[in-house]
């Protein structure tokens, strides 16, 4: 059970320091005026925000509540316990005065968008619309027409296995490496489309060893999180990127060492929080017995 609801013009609801409202100053037909709340296009508004919603919701998130900015989103695993978190947390907004949007705020759900994807008790499933946006585009005609759909793709990576290696040809186009639409892009822009016909369910990491799949080929090193359960493998994150310069000249050991660092990196709060045992089936041969490393 899950409920989402959003801050109402969730800037305004923190008050700006008296020494620095002067310098919120505009000019208008009726004088000069200044904020006296925090407001909008502030370059660390955001990052403000985002620390007062930490430290307001610090015993609830991670346990029954996400939030991020004027996001947030409780989730329980009864209507029963939904009930008293509700109730906690609307006790949490009113004792630091935070107000809520009623036309943005939904209750009771099993099933909801939040931060771009579909949440439920299933696990994390691409959005339907950005699906929808990439089946119903046409061969790309113009550098513009490719750009959006290298942006379409990259939203939905996470999605896509070994999304680099199948969609390079896009950005072979973009690097200036092709320069026309050839039949290894038509056929990755037929893949992409037939691939996101059921695209795969991302489910949640549980307090087991998670298992990370490396992968490298020429031109791209690719990597998945997965966790088992019941003697099936699960999806956590798909991981893609494609190598630039020296990096396509790195020997096969060094491409998948270059693989799990970039998805130490990407998934941080993963390895951070979980045991994760590395794996592949890429191996270069071993030496001969007698040979050092290196001859």
């Amino acid at each position: 059970m899950t409920s989402f609801v959003d801050a109402f013009s969730g800037y305004h609801q923190i008050r700006m320091a008296e020494d620095d409202e002067e310098h919120t100053s505009f000019i208008t037909d009726q004088g000069t005026f200044c904020y006296k709340v925090m407001p909008f296009g502030l370059k660390n508004a955001g990052a403000t925000y985002q620390r007062m919603i930490d430290t307001v919701f610090k015993n609830q998130r991670g346990q029954n509540i996400e939030a991020y900015v004027d996001d947030v989103l409780i989730k329980s695993k009864c209507v029963k316990q939904h009930i008293e978190d509700l109730r906690e947390t609307l006790d949490t907004c009113r004792t630091y005065n935070i107000k809520l949007n009623s036309l943005k705020s939904i209750f009771g759900l099993s099933y909801g968008k939040f931060l771009g994807h579909m949440v439920s008790a299933r696990g994390i499933e691409a959005n339907p619309e950005k699906i929808q946006a990439i089946q119903e585009m046409r061969p790309p005609q113009t550098v513009q027409d490719m750009q959006k759909l290298n942006g379409r793709v990259t939203t939905l990576s996470k999605f896509i296995s070994k999304s680099g290696e199948r969609c390079l040809p896009f950005f072979k186009i973009l690097r200036g490496e092709n320069q026309t639409w050839s039949d290894d892009c038509a056929r990755a822009f037929q893949f992409s489309k037939e691939y996101l016909l059921s695209p795969p369910l991302l489910s949640a990491p549980i307090q087991n060893e998670d298992l990370l799949y490396l992968s490298a080929t020429d031109n791209s090193v690719s990597a998945v999180l997965v966790r088992e359960e019941a003697g099936r493998q699960h999806p956590i994150h798909y991981i893609g990127h494609i190598l630039h310069g020296a990096e396509a000249r790195y020997p096969l050991l060094k491409k998948l060492s270059f693989a799990q660092l970039t998805a130490a990196r990407r998934l941080r709060h993963y390895f951070q929080a979980h045991p994760v045992k590395v794996m592949t089936d890429q191996l270069p041969p071993k030496s001969p017995e007698g040979c050092k490393s290196g001859q």
